[in-house]
């Protein structure tokens, strides 16, 4: 491939300032946003329906949570905010975005429980009570196997994983996958040709 991607580690192109409005659990997002990440211009339809579908943590939840491919941070940001006892990670390989996130952590209060970090930066003992993504599914099969094979593992004991496909992009064969791995994996939801996966030991 060629040119910039969400996933580019360090993105060339232009970055327009953008303001993404985005509502969840009754509580109004205003989030700054830039060329060069993942869905820039909007709340992407898979992130909306994770975020409506998941069970979203409780104002008690505590503990180590992470947003793994966070781009400009909407998912970070939402579980920070209805969680302040939790520490929210926010991993993406992309420069930009983790700006992003840093600048919209703050925008929700939240700048000191949001640990922005590049994948190689998050501490080898860390692990997630629960895992968030909306994972990249065009970086092509194998890498996105690669990808969960490293992340996954590192959910505690009696951790979760909240993971949104859409049903065209392979939703259902990575629902097998999973299992196929030894993972408890079930179908959640399914909303506007997405599947919401619940993933656990």
């Amino acid at each position: 491939m060629t040119g910039d991607h969400y996933f580019s580690a360090q993105p060339a192109s232009e970055a327009p300032a953008r303001e993404v409005e985005f509502t969840v659990a009754d509580r109004d997002y205003r989030l700054g946003s830039a060329g060069g990440v993942f869905s820039a211009s909007r709340l992407d339809p898979g992130t909306a329906v994770l975020l409506r579908k998941a069970d979203l943590p409780a104002a008690d939840t505590t503990g180590d949570l992470l947003d793994l491919g966070c781009g400009f941070g909407p998912i970070a940001c939402v579980l920070a905010d209805l969680a302040p006892a939790s520490t929210v990670w926010a991993v993406d390989v992309n420069a930009r975005a983790r700006e992003l996130t840093e600048a919209n952590a703050a925008r929700v209060n939240a700048a000191d429980r949001v640990l922005v970090r590049a994948p190689d930066d998050v501490p080898a003992e860390v692990r997630f009570a629960q895992l968030w993504s909306n994972p990249p599914i065009r970086i092509g099969k194998d890498d996105l196997h690669e990808l969960l094979r490293r992340w996954l593992p590192r959910l505690a004991p009696d951790g979760v994983g909240w993971l949104v496909v859409a049903r065209h992009l392979g939703g259902d064969s990575l629902h097998r996958w999973l299992t196929d791995e030894g993972w408890q994996v079930e179908r959640y939801a399914s909303q506007k040709g997405f599947r919401v996966l619940r993933v656990a030991r």
